[in-house]
């Protein structure tokens, strides 16, 4: 069976909500497929207008159906009419065999069934008619999705002209507080994440919402040996430090133990520091490969700026004391010593093999942003494209 690209739309509330990571997770354990790209999308009147006119009669058996998602859409997607502040969603696509009748039969219809959370729309949506009158008190479809190929075309082909401006970082949204307090973050959610179909990445979102913050940008990418070498560059120097911490001290039980004889440390010192830049070059190799699946000095000039074998996801959160708050939820770099209940402890291994990586600074969030060029997803539009355009 041929593959094929699937979308869901996280609509704005449960964004708002912080249902993000419980809806991807879903879509992560219940299928086989593999989240290929993932973009915030702050939508502006006219595609609105256009997605919801578009909805109106995409299914004419249901007329009942198209009325509810086109009226849902013009009420809780068009931008706020005395702001312009858009509203924030999501849009997520999935690749894989048979991906949009998976995507769909996880999701379920907007009519719940059995109302125990079997489906996507059973956990986080409602559809709630009045006993009396038989009409709509309440919707919410919590996401949308498309049921065939044709739908899914036409929907991914209607939104492709618009991300390049309203997708991305999505900044000055309606639920997404302001002022010069205000700061900007990074999580990166690492690739021990992503290499079995797991609630892990899911699971770590939701801990993240724990910090009241707001999701303004998300990238799925693959980091390239350049990016890594950039991104973590910092770290060479803090691993030098670090060996000269413990070697001295190993070197001497080592030496005690192949000669026979007490060895003092002390003498060592300077050897230590020859070594030294040996030690980092080796571990910053490791942590390059880790995230990309490439060892530097084993790439060809021409690999360098090629993206990895890996996979990460950036997650950009935005409000009042963002870097504090998220690092705390993290927890220490080494998940031994990180407090229970932290995302580290939790889902880390060790040092490296840590779940996620948060900025330590709003400057530090600033350089990462722009090493991963999170605002700007060639790839995403690039998949849109393969499948539905060209």
């Amino acid at each position: 069976m041929a593959k094929e690209l699937a979308f869901v739309l996280i609509n704005p509330y449960p964004i708002r909500k912080s249902r993000t990571g419980g809806i991807i997770a879903r879509y992560l354990v219940r299928t086989d497929l593999k989240l290929v790209g993932a973009r915030v999308v702050g939508a502006s009147a006219e595609l609105v207008n256009e997605f919801a006119t578009y909805l109106e009669t995409y299914d004419p058996d249901d007329p009942e159906k198209c009325a509810l998602l086109a009226n849902y859409v013009r009420r809780f997607y068009t931008p706020d009419a005395a702001t312009g502040r858009p509203h924030r969603s999501i849009l997520l696509l999935f690749e894989g065999d048979d991906a949009i009748r998976k995507i769909f039969d996880v999701t379920g219809a907007i009519r719940q069934q059995w109302c125990s959370g079997q489906s996507v729309r059973d956990t986080y949506g409602d559809l709630v008619y009045n006993p009396t009158t038989g009409e709509v008190d309440y919707f919410e479809p919590a996401v949308m999705v498309g049921p065939t190929q044709k739908v899914v075309g036409d929907v991914l082909r209607m939104w492709l002209p618009h991300l390049a401006s309203q997708a991305g970082i999505v900044r000055g949204a309606l639920d997404v507080p302001g002022g010069a307090d205000v700061q900007e973050t990074l999580v990166m959610l690492k690739p021990d994440n992503w290499r079995q179909p797991s609630l892990r990445a899911g699971n770590i979102m939701d801990l993240l919402s724990n910090s009241g913050l707001r999701i303004v940008g998300v990238k799925k990418f693959s980091m390239s040996v350049a990016q890594a070498e950039e991104f973590y560059g910092p770290v060479r120097e803090g691993l030098k430090k670090v060996f000269k911490k413990f070697a001295a001290d190993r070197a001497a039980q080592a030496l005690s133990r192949e000669f026979g004889f007490p060895v003092d440390a002390a003498p060592l010192d300077d050897l230590c520091d020859k070594l030294a830049p040996s030690f980092a070059e080796r571990e910053f190799e490791s942590i390059v490969e880790f995230m990309t699946g490439r060892r530097p000095s084993n790439c060809l000039p021409e690999e360098r700026i090629l993206p990895g074998t890996e996979e990460c996801l950036a997650i950009v959160y935005e409000g009042l004391d963002a870097v504090t708050k998220i690092r705390d939820i993290l927890g220490a770099t080494d998940p031994t010593k990180a407090r229970p209940g932290s995302i580290r402890r939790e889902f880390g291994t060790n040092i490296m093999v840590n779940a996620a990586h948060a900025s330590d600074s709003v400057e530090n969030a600033r350089r990462e942003m722009r090493i991963l060029d999170v605002a700007n997803d060639p790839h995403f539009e690039a998949l849109i494209r393969k499948y539905y355009v060209d």
